[in-house]
Order: structure tokens, then sequence, then C-alpha cells
């Protein structure tokens, strides 16, 4: 995953760690754990898909954001 992109576009959609995680039912320390691959912490395939619906994402932004080869720091 692109964490600087992630992160660009929950910006863009003005959305919060906080927001997304009380969206997606999860605490906020696993969803900022999944967002840095902390630990083994991974999106399910069913948070990939809610990320490409809340924020529309056109196939081509959602690959960028989620199959990078692109390390983020």
């Amino acid at each position: 995953m692109n964490r600087s992109k992630f992160n660009a576009e929950m910006a863009e959609n003005k959305d919060t760690q906080a927001t997304l995680s009380a969206a997606m039912g999860i605490s906020l320390s696993r969803l900022n754990a999944k967002i840095n691959e902390r630990d083994g912490a991974e999106f399910t395939q069913n948070e990939l898909a809610f990320f490409k619906a809340r924020w529309s994402l056109s196939n081509e932004r959602f690959a960028a954001i989620f199959f990078s080869n692109e390390v983020s720091k």
C-alpha cells in the first residue's frame, strides 16, 4: 500500500482515522496498525471495497493506493 496516497485520499475526502475507524467498526489503534502495516495488520477485501465505495475511487486510483509497488515512508 502507498501510505502517502492513502493519507492524501483520506484528507481529500475529509476523513480522519477517527471517522474511518468509526465507519468501519474497528478501533482507531487497529486502523492505524493497518495503515502502517504494523504487526502483520492488513486490510481485508471487504475493507478495500469499503474504501473504493466511500471515496468513489476509480480502478486506477484504487490500484495506485492499495497495490502500489512503491513503499511509502
